[in-house]
């Protein structure tokens, strides 16, 4: 894992006075905070990505008034995996278009898709990717391939991750990585909601606001 301030506008407050609030985000695999920043909020927001491994700990929130969780594709099931055996820092926990069964031919992505796509990965794959998940052709950008493969084997090899109790879970119609009727089954009985959108829906938001709520 590594994580990195994507928006740090000051020290958290302590004792008496205004508090400010957090947003950690355990995000997807192999895309960047950037689909991120547009987001309209206050709140400090921190990004967490590369799943080869989940033994890092967070730096300190307790200084924050609240603190909420968004957890996105790969990072629903890291997240859940990495939280067990750990206090529980936030206030708000919200999935997006993810499954604690990542690879689950009912549940999350087919076995068969994500073997393909290990042994295919590539440069140009990448970019297909990329496409598929935004919805649209993107421009062309660069990836780590042997340290993505590495990463893809690490989420399989883990499997299933324990549920940490999402309090809302968003599942968006268009998701071309993630099958919507699978998301729809990991998740049936909780608090589900659509979205018109592709696998990375966040550009049909305006603000942190409507994504938590």
């Amino acid at each position: 894992m590594q994580y990195r301030w994507i928006r740090k506008s000051q020290t958290p407050v302590l004792g008496p006075g205004p508090r400010r609030e957090a947003i950690v985000v355990f995000g997807g695999w192999a895309v960047g905070p950037e689909v991120f920043t547009h987001l309209a909020g206050d709140q400090d927001v921190l990004f967490i990505q590369d799943y080869r491994s989940l033994e890092m700990d967070l730096p300190d929130l307790s200084g924050y008034a609240h603190v909420s969780l968004l957890a996105w594709s790969f990072g629903v099931a890291a997240y859940g995996h990495w939280q067990a055996g750990r206090a529980d820092p936030f206030d708000r926990k919200v999935a997006v278009n993810g499954s604690l069964s990542p690879v689950d031919r009912d549940t999350g992505i087919p076995p068969v898709a994500l073997r393909k796509t290990i042994k295919t990965l590539s440069t140009e794959s990448y970019q297909l990717f990329l496409s598929r998940a935004f919805g649209s052709a993107q421009p062309a950008a660069v990836t780590d391939v042997e340290a993505r493969k590495a990463e893809l084997l690490a989420v399989e090899a883990r499997g299933p991750a324990p549920d940490p109790g999402f309090d809302r879970v968003w599942i968006s119609s268009r998701d071309k990585i993630f099958p919507p009727a699978n998301l729809a089954r990991a998740w049936a009985g909780q608090g589900m909601r659509q979205c018109e959108a592709p696998h990375m829906p966040f550009a049909a938001f305006a603000s942190w606001q409507a994504l938590l709520s």
